[in-house]
Order: structure tokens, then C-alpha cells, then sequence
């Protein structure tokens, strides 16, 4: 028995290290997956287990795909780069009000999508408006970095928006209807609380005045990654380029409300993400005759992977004890009362999600809160205490996530250095703080509304 416990929180700590390093830029997939193989054949984690985690986790990553699919077809219609020119135009030359514009833009893309779409999309989209303003490397970072944080944050007002809050949902049995109507109020509340804070940490480095540019930055980006505009028709594409992009943002908002009428009928929601996604493809090969094996390549399905073998790792840490442990500690901190228990909960979770990455931290803390015996009100609050810690809180350290991890990725990639000094100067000021008045808002809304 020693032995196994030793070898799976070996197993794990090594996983995770290398999950944070990438070394060689690896994908987190392939860490994840060794480290679950090697949990599979040593029998810590038998075939019994492996039942329970594909019903728990399928139906989940079905959905989280499905919405990725959308992603990239309305990147292909080039919504995102309209998205973007838009963005510009609305600023009106103003640094300030760019600064609200990303704001609102990366939230909502994470509620359209997910949180890992939106930092895979956004982030590229925003580097390419920025380098067309002109700004300089310093000048981009506090723009890409407040949108990455409230990108990343905006997954805590509907579970649909991060696969680790829909896989914690099913351990859970709660609806995403009940989710929704718990948290929609105090996470979007909270999340306005961590914009506004963000601006006031960041607005000394935001330029008052954006460079002025001779030319439309929506023909040049549609010129570039789509087709050449006339000139003498360049006004009437544009306009009816607008109204194809709000058909195509009303039918993504209708097929998300969707999501939360299946909920509440109790339908299986991977079902409408699904249709959702055949549908767009189909309305892709009408306008653009393109052959749908594009997404096959495009899709990140190692997601899929990455989910399955992290839960199988948790299952290992829950079979040798780890979840008695944790039962034992916070149980009777619990029984105390649903404000102290929220915030105990909702604090352990930002801890560990900053120490282990919010994916085995949010699980672990789930499997343990449904064996803890609690009234179906104070399971729901504390469980969404702890969404709030891994969503939220986790965004303390640039490795809590692995959207962050990804963001960082991007950044590399493209060759802009923001060290973890300027990650900090914000996420140490900002996230704590947003945690703490989230967790209060969401008790208090509880109060109010539940009980």
C-alpha cells in the first residue's frame, strides 16, 4: 500500500511539473497521458473506474469540442478579424476606451465558447490589432493581459465555459440551468469588480491616445486573410459583411440559450452543442464551399485526452485515500456554517489550484464535497465557492490554468516577453481581491434567492 501511494503522488507531482514547463513546447496532452498510462497498469485505477470517468467526463468534453468547432467555423468567416476591426473602430482613438472594448470582447467570447477557445482566438486576434495600431511591445502587454485574465475569470458565471466545471457538474449532479441561475449574478458582478480593478492597477500604462493610421484596418485584415475588397464596393461589403456577422453572433447566442433550455428539460446538452455545430457547417460549405475536413485538423482535439488522463490521475490520488484525507481535515470547518465553509473552500481551492494547476485541484475538491453528506444547498454553494477558487482564484500564478499556460504559449510564439514579474503586479492585487468579493456576493445571492 505504501508503495502505491508513493508511486501515484510521484506520478502526479512529475505530471504536473512538466505540464507547467512544456518543455520543448509539448503539449500538456501528451504528460497527461504517460503519466495516466502508468496509473492504468500498475492497477491503481482499475477498468471498473474507467466506466465511471468516460460517463462523467463524456458528455462534457462533447459539448466543450462541439463549441471549439464553432470557433474555428466563424473563424474561417472571418468573424473574429471583424470582431477585431470592430474593436478599433468603436475605441474612436481612445486607449482608454480600447481597454473596455478587449474587456468586453474576451467575455464574450468565453461565454459563446470556452474559456480555452477564447484565449486561442482572442489572443492571436488581439496581437494582430495591436501590431496594426502600432503599439509598442510594453504598451501591447497590459491590453493582452488584462484580456487574457477577465478571458480566462468569465468562465465562472456558466459551467458550459470551462471543461473542468462541466466534468465537476456531472460528479455533482447539478443542472447547468441551476448553475447558471446561481452564479450568473455574482460571477458577472465579480467579474465587472475585476475589470474596473484592473483598469485602475493598469491605467498609467494604457496610452491615453492610440496612434493615428491612414488606412481601414478592416480591409486590411480581410484583404490579408480573406480576398481582395474594391475599392468602389468596399462600403457595401462592409455593410453586408456586418449583417452576415450578426446572423451568424445571433445564432451562437441562440444555440447557448439552448443549452440551458436542454438543461432545465433535462436533455443531454452535448446533444444541441452538436446540432449547433452541423448546422454552422453546413452554413460554411453553403457561403464558402469548404470541405468540413478542415476541422479535423483544426480542432485541439488533445483536450479530449488531456480531460481523460488528469481524471484518471485524480481517480488514482482518490483511491489511495487522498479524498478521506481532505474529508477528515475540512468536514468538521464545513459543518460550521455555509459562509465559513464557502470561503474556507473557496480558499483551499485557489491554493491548490496555484500549486497543482485548477483541473486536479477543482476535481479533487468535488469528489470530496459529494462525500461529505451535505443538504443539497449547501453542496451547491460551497461547490460553486470552490468554481470561484479555481476560476478565479487560480488566476494568481501564470500556471493556475491551463488557458493561462496556453496564453503564454501564444505570447512566446510571437515573440512578446511579459515576465512574471509584470503578470504579478496585477494578478497579486486583482485576483485576491475579486475572489474575496465574489465569494461574498455569491453568498449573499444565495441568501437572498435560495434559501
Amino acid at each position: 500500500m505504501t508503495f502505491t501511494i508513493g508511486i501515484t503522488i510521484f506520478i502526479f507531482l512529475v505530471t504536473m511539473t512538466v505540464i507547467f514547463l512544456r518543455p520543448g513546447g509539448i503539449n500538456e496532452a501528451w504528460p497527461a497521458t504517460i503519466g495516466a498510462g502508468i496509473i492504468l497498469l500498475t492497477g491503481i485505477v482499475s477498468w471498473a473506474d474507467i466506466t465511471d470517468i468516460i460517463s462523467k467526463i463524456g458528455g462534457a468534453s462533447i459539448t466543450i469540442i462541439s463549441t471549439i468547432v464553432m470557433a474555428v467555423i466563424l473563424e474561417s468567416f472571418g468573424f473574429f478579424h471583424w470582431a477585431a476591426a470592430r474593436l478599433a473602430a468603436l475605441s474612436k482613438g481612445s486607449g482608454y476606451r480600447l481597454y473596455w472594448n478587449i474587456q468586453l470582447l474576451c467575455f464574450l467570447m468565453t461565454l459563446l465558447f470556452n474559456n480555452d477557445g477564447s484565449i486561442l482566438i482572442t489572443t492571436p486576434i488581439l496581437i494582430l490589432l495591436l501590431k496594426n495600431l502600432r503599439l509598442h511591445p510594453r504598451q501591447m502587454i497590459p491590453y493582452l493581459l488584462s484580456g487574457a485574465l477577465i478571458a480566462t475569470a468569465s468562465s465562472t458565471p456558466i459551467g458550459v465555459s470551462n471543461i473542468v466545471n462541466l466534468i465537476a457538474l456531472k460528479i455533482i449532479d447539478m443542472s447547468l440551468y441551476m448553475h447558471t441561475a446561481m452564479m450568473l449574478v455574482p460571477g458577472t458582478l465579480g467579474l465587472m469588480f475585476m475589470s474596473g480593478l484592473m483598469f485602475f492597477l493598469l491605467k498609467r500604462k494604457l496610452p491615453k491616445r492610440l496612434p493615428s493610421i491612414s488606412y481601414d484596418l478592416e480591409e486590411v485584415f480581410f484583404t490579408k486573410q480573406f480576398h481582395p475588397l474594391k475599392k468602389k464596393d468596399s462600403v457595401e461589403t462592409k455593410r453586408k459583411r456586418t449583417l452576415f456577422m450578426m446572423k451568424i453572433l445571433l445564432f451562437v447566442f441562440v444555440m447557448r440559450c439552448l443549452l440551458f433550455v436542454a438543461s432545465y428539460l433535462a436533455i443531454p446538452i452535448q446533444y444541441v452543442a452538436i446540432l449547433g455545430s452541423v448546422v454552422l457547417l453546413i452554413w460554411r460549405w453553403y457561403h464558402l464551399r469548404t470541405n468540413p475536413i478542415d476541422i479535423l485538423k483544426k480542432t485541439p482535439w488533445q483536450i479530449l485526452i488531456f480531460a481523460f488522463s488528469m481524471y484518471v490521475i485524480i481517480y488514482g490520488l482518490h483511491n489511495i485515500g487522498l479524498t478521506e484525507l481532505l474529508i477528515g481535515i475540512f468536514e468538521p470547518i464545513v459543518n460550521q456554517g455555509l459562509f465559513y465553509a464557502s470561503f474556507i473552500m473557496g480558499g483551499l481551492i485557489t491554493l491548490l489550484s496555484n500549486i497543482f494547476n485548477n483541473h486536479p485541484a477543482l476535481m479533487i475538491g468535488t469528489i470530496a464535497l459529494t462525500e461529505m453528506n451535505l443538504d443539497p444547498v449547501t453542496l451547491k454553494t460551497i461547490y460553486l465557492a470552490n468554481i470561484i477558487g479555481s476560476d478565479m482564484g487560480s488566476l494568481l500564478l501564470p500556471i493556475g490554468t491551463l488557458a493561462s499556460l496556453i496564453w503564454m504559449y501564444i505570447l512566446r510564439k510571437n515573440h512578446i516577453k511579459i515576465q512574471w514579474k509584470d503578470y504579478l503586479k496585477v494578478s497579486l492585487i486583482a485576483v485576491p481581491i475579486t475572489t474575496v468579493v465574489t465569494l461574498f456576493l455569491l453568498y449573499f445571492w444565495v441568501q437572498l434567492v435560495f434559501i
